[in-house]
């Protein structure tokens, strides 16, 4: 019974394979809207949500998933331009930020919405650094600017928790939801 991926993200059905799940990814009817002060975690839940909701469960379980990067209290999403990708780079250079994502998973009669944060260290950038990370145009459709399994693997010098969950999707999470709630569906529990 495959699980309906509400998103087309390449790296979270890549993470799905990896992991062994059957899925069917759909583009989720949803709109993100980020109030200026909402908080990290309970906007990146309420994303999860939404997109899982807008799908049409068709009697498979419905997997929605949103993540932001967040630094000192401010969201950093998806940059739209090279500048702004350079601006978020340099910000996060030399400091610690949050990779906060929220999972919601819909069951026949059962909802789980829940979170993951990983902290993620990265080195000092300097302006060369930030230009030559840019010109790899790694950072398109990033939150925060950068892919962790790709060349931004060199921007970090350390993560502590969930690697997964920085490239998209918080697989420990999944996992253990998948084994408290449908035992033996998917190899877990």
């Amino acid at each position: 019974m495959p699980l309906l991926l509400a998103s087309t993200s390449p790296q979270r059905r890549a993470i799905l394979e990896q992991l062994g799940i059957p899925f069917v990814a759909v583009s989720p009817a949803y709109v993100e809207h980020d109030p200026p002060r909402a908080s990290p975690t309970d906007l990146v839940r309420e994303h999860a949500a939404g997109k899982a909701h807008s799908l049409e469960p068709r009697g498979l379980p419905v997997l929605g998933v949103d993540t932001a990067v967040v630094l000192d209290g401010r969201l950093y999403g998806k940059p739209a331009t090279a500048a702004e990708a350079a601006d978020m780079l340099e910000h996060l250079g030399g400091h610690t930020h949050e990779v906060v994502s929220g999972l919601c998973l819909l069951g026949p009669g059962w909802e789980v919405v829940e979170h993951e944060i990983t902290r993620v260290s990265f080195r000092p950038l300097g302006l060369q650094d930030v230009a030559a990370y840019v010109a790899t145009g790694e950072w398109r459709g990033r939150a925060g600017a950068y892919a962790i399994q790709g060349r931004g693997a060199g921007l970090v010098e350390k993560i502590d928790g969930d690697y997964l969950n920085v490239v998209g999707l918080p697989a420990a999470l999944l996992v253990r939801i998948l084994a408290e709630r449908m035992p033996g569906a998917y190899g877990f529990g």
